[in-house]
């Protein structure tokens, strides 16, 4: 079996029950950035080579309240989520987002979330 191919951690993201609160800390406090804002769903900030979000509970793909999610970029979205299911990993749905592109959740050993993404041809 071949490992599933990693192109690069493309972001961060936090689910932030307040969402309000989280983004003027840290936006405000920490003076991250801001990149894009989609309303009260998610706020992306520049931090570096990767970007920093902020996610609702309802866009936080079932991750726990402040628990950072890495968001791991792929090639094949569906070829890492059938390699990963096959060898037991559970992997959520996918989920398009149409221009930017395709997501799945990942839930490693230790029942941490993960995100794969593929970007839209």
């Amino acid at each position: 079996m071949s490992a599933v191919q990693i192109k690069k951690l493309r972001q961060v993201y936090l689910v932030a029950a307040d969402l309000a609160a989280a983004v003027k800390f840290y936006g405000g406090t920490l003076g991250l950035p801001l990149q894009f804002r989609d309303g009260d769903r998610w706020v992306q900030f520049q931090a570096g080579e990767v970007s920093f979000a902020l996610a609702s509970e309802a866009e936080g793909m079932g991750a726990p309240v402040g628990v950072p999610v890495p968001v791991f970029e792929v090639a094949d979205l569906d070829a890492a989520r059938a390699e990963l299911a096959a060898s037991g990993h559970r992997t959520g749905d996918v989920r398009d987002m149409g221009k930017h592109g395709r997501t799945a959740t990942v839930v490693d050993p230790n029942s941490a979330h993960l995100v794969l993404f593929q970007r839209s041809s």
